[in-house]
């Protein structure tokens, strides 16, 4: 069980990596990351060592239309100071500012529809919030230790704004 969210304010980001569009049907991102990971350090205005992986879902996400072959925007990326120097075949993206709900996800990234449905299906409806149509994040940093590692923690970042 997943506790309870911290609500935070984000200022815009700007972020850079690599992009794909996917469904969770078809979906490519473990691809992607590890098109990525051996490039990171490439990215030379880089704030941090921390993680972003971004989703994009045109419209925002209506979770009563999301099927595993709704379409979305998926980064892999690092925070940068500028958008100076990016690396070839890598590309910027602006991550705008606004209030999150930021949940603490601890476990395999295969277990995580069990933590979707709680946070889109319990905790969203229950809660005086409601999903803004800007990017939803991941951040990973020291904690995270890969996708198949149980132990492995992440921060989830969804965009909400009050009802």
């Amino acid at each position: 069980m997943m506790q309870e969210p911290e609500i935070r304010m984000c200022g815009e980001k700007k972020l850079v990596g690599l992009q794909i569009y996917t469904s969770l049907a078809d979906d490519n991102t473990v691809a992607m990351w590890q098109q990525f990971m051996p490039r990171r350090n490439e990215i030379e205005a880089g704030v941090d060592e921390l993680l972003y992986s971004v989703q994009v879902f045109n419209g925002g996400l209506d979770i009563e239309e999301f099927t595993p072959r709704t379409v979305f925007e998926k980064w892999a990326t690092r925070e940068v100071n500028d958008f100076e120097g990016i690396p070839k075949g890598m590309n910027s993206f602006t991550l705008p500012a606004g209030l999150y709900a930021v949940f603490i996800y601890k476990g395999v990234t295969s277990a995580f529809f069990e933590a979707a449905q709680y946070i889109y299906g319990s905790w969203l409806p229950d809660s005086v919030y409601e999903l803004d149509d800007r990017p939803h994040f991941d951040v990973m940093g020291e904690k995270y230790l890969g996708p198949n590692n149980p132990e492995s923690e992440e921060e989830i970042w969804i965009p909400v704004k009050l009802r």
